[in-house]
C-alpha cells in the first residue's frame, strides 16, 4: 500500500506544476482536487479512473475516501491549488490519514504569489526595500481574529490571500502610509490574469473598476514599484 500524495497544483497555469507532479498526476488511479482552484486542464490531463472534486465534502468523508482506495493499492493523488503548504488545510487530512496507517508524501507546488511576482515581473524581497516577507490572511468565517495591522508595521512585504472580497476593510486597517505601493492580482498565471497597481489609498478602488471581486491576491510593498524606492544596487552583481 503506497501513500497518499498530496501534490501541489501551481498557480493556475498548467505548465507551472512541478516535473515530479505532473509525473503523480499522470500516473494517478484516483484524483482528489479542489474545484474551481485546480486548471481543469490538469483534471483532464490525468487518466484517472476516479475524479473526485472535493469542493463541499467533509473532512472525515474526504478521509474515508482516500483511505478506502489507497488501501485498495490505487495510486491516489490529492491536488492542491497552489502550494500545499500555504493555507492548503492539509495538516487535518495527513492527521486523519495517519491515524489510519495511511502514509502521506507531499508534492510542493509554485504558489500563487510566485506567479503574482513574475506577472508584476518584481522580486518579494529587494535590498533596502523589503527584506522580509509576511504572508496573511484576513480574519473571517473560519479565522476569528487576524494580526495585519500588527503586521503591516513592519518593513516587509505583506502579502494576503483569500481577502479579495474584503480588500477596502484591510486596507483600511492596514498600518504602512496611504502613498506605500500595493497590487492586486487576479488568477495569477490564468489566460484572464489581471494586475491592478496603485497604493493603500486607491488599489481597491481600482480593482473593483476592473471587476475583481475575488481569487485575487494583495500585496503590499515597496517591492510593487522599485522604481520609487530609494535603493542600493545588489552586491550580486556589482
Amino acid at each position: 500500500m503506497g501513500p497518499v500524495y498530496i501534490v501541489g497544483a501551481g498557480p493556475g497555469d498548467p505548465d507551472l506544476i512541478t516535473v515530479r507532479g505532473n509525473a503523480l498526476l499522470r500516473s494517478a488511479d484516483v484524483l482528489v482536487y479542489t474545484g474551481s482552484l485546480v486548471n481543469p486542464a490538469l483534471v483532464t490531463r490525468s487518466p484517472a479512473a476516479v475524479k473526485v472534486n472535493s469542493h463541499g465534502m467533509r473532512l472525515a468523508d474526504l478521509v474515508d475516501l482516500m483511505e478506502e482506495h489507497a488501501r485498495a493499492g490505487k495510486t491516489v493523488v490529492r491536488l492542491h491549488s497552489g502550494d500545499p503548504s500555504l493555507f492548503g488545510a492539509i495538516v487535518e487530512q495527513i492527521a486523519g490519514l495517519r491515524d489510519r496507517g495511511i502514509d502521506v508524501a507531499i508534492v510542493p507546488g509554485v504558489s500563487s504569489m510566485n506567479a503574482a511576482a513574475a506577472a508584476l515581473q518584481t522580486q518579494l524581497t529587494l535590498k533596502d526595500v523589503a527584506e522580509a516577507l509576511i504572508v496573511a490572511r484576513p480574519a473571517g468565517k473560519t479565522l476569528e481574529a487576524d494580526e495585519i495591522r500588527e503586521l503591516s508595521r513592519h518593513r516587509a512585504t505583506l502579502v494576503i490571500f483569500l481577502g479579495t472580497e474584503r480588500m477596502e476593510e484591510v486596507l483600511s486597517r492596514v498600518a504602512c502610509p496611504p502613498s506605500t505601493p500595493a497590487a492586486v492580482v487576479y488568477h495569477a498565471s490564468w489566460p484572464d490574469e489581471k494586475v491592478v497597481t496603485g497604493t493603500v489609498a486607491d488599489v481597491a478602488g481600482k480593482a473593483r473598476a476592473a471587476g475583481i471581486t475575488r481569487t485575487a491576491l494583495l500585496i503590499i510593498g515597496g517591492v510593487v514599484d522599485p522604481a520609487s524606492s530609494e535603493r542600493r544596487r545588489s552586491v550580486l552583481y556589482s
